[in-house]
């Protein structure tokens, strides 16, 4: 079983390295409308996986980008050796939220230096065991995943434009990742299932030990070769904007497995429960305004009161 052979291995670091996306994201909500703010999903992802374990973050900005963005992520902790500051525009995104906000209008993306990336890690950041691979183009995550060392615990996110456009590449990086973390609408698109537990098992079957699927207000399941693991949502009664909610409720499941430096049954309840208390935190507010002040204790507190919310 999988989790066994996790738990024998020695950790070589708690650390965990996160590739993905620094951005520029305008977002206009029925709360209302920011221009230009620091987002994208290495961001989100780190502003909760540092709560757990130091986060180094892999990605590239465009001279564009503000320096206060760059002071900020230091401040917070995060690990810039491998931010590139690349000839160009910083990959920028803007969307809005209308209705139940459960699924953002995109209005223009703009890839700017994203389009000819290719990670270049330092060379201690090639021995880390534990790795996220956030919602980028697969190609990119491949290259990255091909210059590291034998990573013990690899998760992987992406998104129905990658599960279409490069559905072959996604498939093989399927083969080499610990936990696929996917929306219940990415599940279904990837497995041709439409019953959700249908569609984490075929997805089980292309390669990851683990599949993470989110549903949003309704919580979050997984699905491993050996258990199954269910929580519910924190409840939210004021949802600001939901940008990056899946890419934090990553960050903080990432980031309590790589600190519990095991995985059973139990430890995978936690590290789900403590990704649906994060993502509840990013929900109520713009951005990372939210997020950015987050401590453990805030987590910790939150997370007593969702466990009492169930009733068994």
């Amino acid at each position: 079983m999988y989790q066994e052979a996790f738990n024998r291995g020695v950790a070589k670091s708690m650390s965990i390295l996160v590739l993905g996306t620094v951005a520029l994201d305008s977002v206009t909500t029925p709360q209302g409308t920011r221009r230009g703010m620091l987002g994208g999903s290495a961001v989100h992802f780190s502003m909760s996986a540092r709560l757990f374990t130091p986060v180094h973050l892999v990605a590239v900005v465009g001279r564009d980008f503000p320096g206060e963005h760059i002071s900020f992520l230091r401040r917070k902790g995060v690990k810039l050796d491998s931010l590139c500051v690349a000839e160009g525009l910083t990959f920028a995104w803007d969307g809005k939220y209308e209705g139940d906000m459960n699924a953002a209008i995109t209005l223009d993306t703009r890839l700017g230096v994203l389009a000819t990336f290719s990670p270049v890690l330092a060379p201690p950041q090639k021995k880390l065991d534990c790795v996220f691979l956030a919602n980028v183009d697969p190609d990119i995550q491949h290259a990255l995943l091909d210059s590291l060392g034998r990573a013990r615990l690899v998760g992987l996110d992406s998104m129905n434009y990658w599960i279409h456009s490069k559905r072959a590449s996604l498939l093989k990086l399927l083969k080499k990742v610990t936990l696929y973390v996917a929306n219940d609408q990415e599940a279904r698109d990837l497995s041709g299932e439409r019953n959700l537990i249908k569609a984490a098992r075929a997805l089980c079957a292309m390669g990851p030990s683990m599949v993470l699927v989110k549903k949003g207000e309704h919580g979050a399941f997984l699905l491993s070769k050996d258990f199954m693991a269910q929580v519910p949502a924190y409840p939210v009664d004021s949802v600001v904007d939901p940008t990056g909610a899946g890419d934090t409720f990553a960050g903080a499941c990432m980031g309590y497995l790589a600190k519990a430096k095991k995985i059973d049954q139990a430890c995978v309840k936690k590290a789900i429960a403590y990704g649906t208390v994060a993502a509840s935190f990013n929900v109520e507010g713009f951005g990372v305004e939210k997020t950015a002040r987050l401590c453990k204790a805030d987590l910790d507190k939150r997370f007593v009161a969702l466990r009492a919310t169930v009733a068994f």
